[in-house]
């Protein structure tokens, strides 16, 4: 029998990313540890949320990745992303507009589901990437184009 899995550490999800084949860095700020990581280039953070009774070990955890915007964002953005996609989820937070995704172990889980939660988080990177392309490609695509200047109607009935 598969034994379950019912908190995280660091420590183990450090394990887990490295064996799935990423780099993981754990850092500490203002006591909060995290760990980060990146997929396709895209970095992200692992954030860790409720404690479980036992020190250093967590009931859950998110995903979140961070992209600083520049310049104006388009309305409906991440209202968009959310109507259409399922376990991850978009805000706007300042300049940053954020995809988060949460993974809870609590109840107990297996090996194989929080490496499948990994799967989904990487997919999830790689289409947040080619939804945000797309979505800047058909913005400009339903800008209104500007038209060249008429010639006057003095020079068009001279020539």
């Amino acid at each position: 029998m598969t034994s379950l899995i019912e908190h995280v550490s660091p420590t183990s999800l450090t394990e887990l990313l490295q064996a799935a084949g990423y780099r993981v860095n754990e850092t500490e700020q203002n006591g909060i540890v995290q760990l980060l990581s990146a997929s396709q280039g895209i970095g992200y953070a692992v954030r860790f949320g409720n404690l479980s009774a036992a020190p250093d070990q967590y009931l859950d955890f998110t995903f979140s990745c961070a992209l600083r915007v520049q310049g104006e964002l388009p309305a409906g953005l991440a209202e968009l992303w959310n109507a259409s996609r399922r376990f991850a989820r978009l805000s706007v937070q300042g300049e940053f507009l954020v995809m988060e995704m949460d993974v809870v172990v609590a109840a107990g889980v297996s090996a194989d589901h929080l490496r499948s939660n990994l799967e989904l988080w990487d997919r999830l990177l790689q289409e947040f990437i080619v939804y945000l392309r797309e979505y800047s490609q058909n913005a400009a695509r339903m800008q209104p184009q500007v038209e060249p200047a008429e010639q006057p109607l003095e020079e068009a009935t001279a020539s």
